[in-house]
C-alpha cells in the first residue's frame, strides 16, 4: 500500500535525520517550507510532524516550530499495539555494550524460528526513571537476516528514528503482529548487576516478538523489570450481570 502523502514527508525528514543533515536540537523545514517543497497544505505538513512527535523523534516549540530531539527515549518490551506510540510509556535510555552477534538462548531462538547454533545480533539497553535509577533491562535479538541488512544496527548508539522505522525503510519489512509472553522469576546475577537490585529478587518478563505480514520474525525483545518497579494496570468495560 503506498504511503499517504503526510507519510512520505514524515519518512523523507526520518531520512535525513537519520542521515545526519538534521543534528539533535536542530530545527526542522517550517510547515510553510514543508507545504511548498511538497505542495500540500498546512494540515498535512504539521500532521506529518506529528507523527514524528509520535515516535519521540521531534518536539514542539512555540512560535519556532519543531527540532529533533536530544534524548532519544525508548519504550520497556511489549505492548506495541496498533496505536500506541513511541512515546507511549517511553522513557530515557542508555544502550549498554556493542550489538554482537551471539548465538541466542533457546527460548529466544526458539521465538526467532533459528536453529540451534545459529547467531542472532544482541542489542541491550537499559531504560532509566527519572531520577536516573534504572527501570528495565531490555535484550533486542534480531535474526541474522534482519542484522545482514541492517548494518546500522551494529553501531552502538542509538537509532535516533528508533529500530522499527529503520528496519522498515532499510527492508521494506515492518511489523504487523506482536506476540507478548509474560512470566515471573528471580533475577540472574547480569540482571540484578544491570539493574542495581540484590538477589534473590523477583523480576517480570515480557518477552516480545515482532513478525512481518509473511509471519517472519523481525525481533525479539526479552524485557526484565524488578520487583517495586513493575506494575500493570488494566482498563475495560464490563457487561452488566444478568
Amino acid at each position: 500500500m503506498p504511503l499517504l502523502k503526510y507519510e512520505q514527508i514524515a519518512e523523507s525528514l526520518r531520512r535525513r535525520i537519520a542521515d545526519g543533515e538534521f543534528g539533535s536540537g536542530s530545527l526542522l523545514p517550517s510547515s510553510r517550507d514543508l507545504c511548498e517543497q511538497w505542495g500540500v497544505s498546512r494540515a498535512t505538513a504539521i500532521k506529518a510532524m506529528e507523527a514524528l512527535r509520535a515516535d519521540g523523534l521531534v518536539m514542539p516549540h512555540q512560535g519556532r516550530g519543531f527540532s529533533v530531539v536530544e534524548a532519544p527515549v525508548a519504550r520497556p518490551a511489549g505492548g506495541r499495539g496498533a496505536g500506541t506510540s513511541r512515546t507511549q510509556g517511553g522513557m530515557p535510555f542508555k544502550r549498554l555494550g556493542t550489538p554482537e552477534m551471539l548465538v541466542p538462548p533457546s527460548h529466544i531462538a526458539n521465538a526467532l524460528g533459528l536453529e540451534s547454533g545459529v547467531r542472532a545480533l544482541h542489542r541491550a539497553r537499559l531504560a532509566l526513571m527519572d531520577d536516573n535509577r534504572p527501570h528495565s533491562y531490555t535484550v533486542a535479538w534480531f535474526p541474522p537476516d534482519i542484522a545482514d541488512a541492517c548494518p546500522r544496527l551494529h553501531q552502538g548508539g542509538p537509532i535516533a528514528e528508533g529500530t522499527t522505522h529503520y528496519v522498515r525503510r532499510t527492508t521494506g519489512r515492518g511489523p504487523v503482529r506482536g506476540a507478548d509472553i509474560t512470566s515471573v522469576r528471580l533475577a540472574t546475577t547480569s540482571e540484578a548487576e544491570h539493574l542495581r537490585v540484590k538477589r534473590p529478587c523477583a523480576v517480570a518478563v515480557v518477552l516480545h516478538t515482532a513478525y512481518d505480514h509473511e509471519e517472519r520474525p523481525l525481533v525479539c525483545e526479552e524485557g526484565v523489570t524488578p520487583e517495586g518497579t513493575w506494575e500493570r494496570t488494566d482498563n475495560y468495560p464490563m457487561g452488566q450481570a444478568g
